[in-house]
C-alpha cells in the first residue's frame, strides 16, 4: 500500500507534527533535514499517535524517508514490549506484525521477526539496535534463542 504524496509546508510544530505534516515531509524530507531536527525527534514521535502513519511509511517502498519511519517503528516496538506497556500498544504492535509478515517486503519482515522475537525474549533487547537504529543500519534477523 503505498501511502499518498502531498506538498510539505513545514511543521506548526516540529515535536509533536500532525499525522498529515509527518507523512507530507516523508515524501520531501529535504525540506527539514533530519539533523535540523532535535537531536531525539525520533523518540518524540514514535508514539501511539503517529504510529499509524510511521507504519505506513515504512511499509511504503517509494518512501524517501522510509528507513527514517522504520528506525521510528524499532522504537515503537521496543517500547510496546515493555512490562508496563499499555494494552493499545500491544494490541497495535501485534496488528503490525502479522501484517508486516502477510505482505510487508524484507526490511518489514525482519522487522516483524525481530519484533516476534523481543515479544517473546524481552531480554534480548539492545539498546543501540533498538532506539538508535542498530537494526536498521545493519538489517539482520535477530536469533530466539542464544545471544544475538
Amino acid at each position: 500500500m503505498t501511502v499518498r504524496e502531498s506538498a510539505f509546508f513545514g511543521f506548526v510544530n516540529p515535536v509533536d507534527p500532525r499525522p498529515e505534516e509527518l507523512q507530507a515531509w516523508a515524501y520531501h524530507p529535504e525540506a527539514v533535514p533530519l539533523d535540523a531536527m532535535p537531536s531525539d525527534w525520533d523518540l518524540l514521535i514514535a508514539g501511539d499517535v503517529l504510529a499509524p502513519t510511521l507504519y505506513e511509511l515504512a511499509m511504503d517502498r517509494q518512501c524517501p524517508a522510509r528507513r527514517f519511519a522504520l528506525h521510528c517503528m524499532y522504537i515503537y516496538a521496543a517500547d510496546g514490549v515493555r512490562p508496563n506497556a499499555s494494552s493499545l500498544r500491544k494490541r497495535r504492535l501485534k496488528k503490525y506484525v502479522e501484517r508486516a509478515e502477510e505482505v510487508g517486503d524484507e526490511p518489514m519482515a525482519i522487522w516483524a521477526h525481530n519484533c516476534r522475537v523481543l515479544m517473546t525474549r524481552p531480554e534480548l533487547f539492545d539498546y543501540e539496535d533498538w532506539i538508535e537504529g542498530g537494526l536498521v543500519r545493519n538489517p539482520r534477523r535477530l536469533a530466539a534463542f542464544g545471544r544475538r
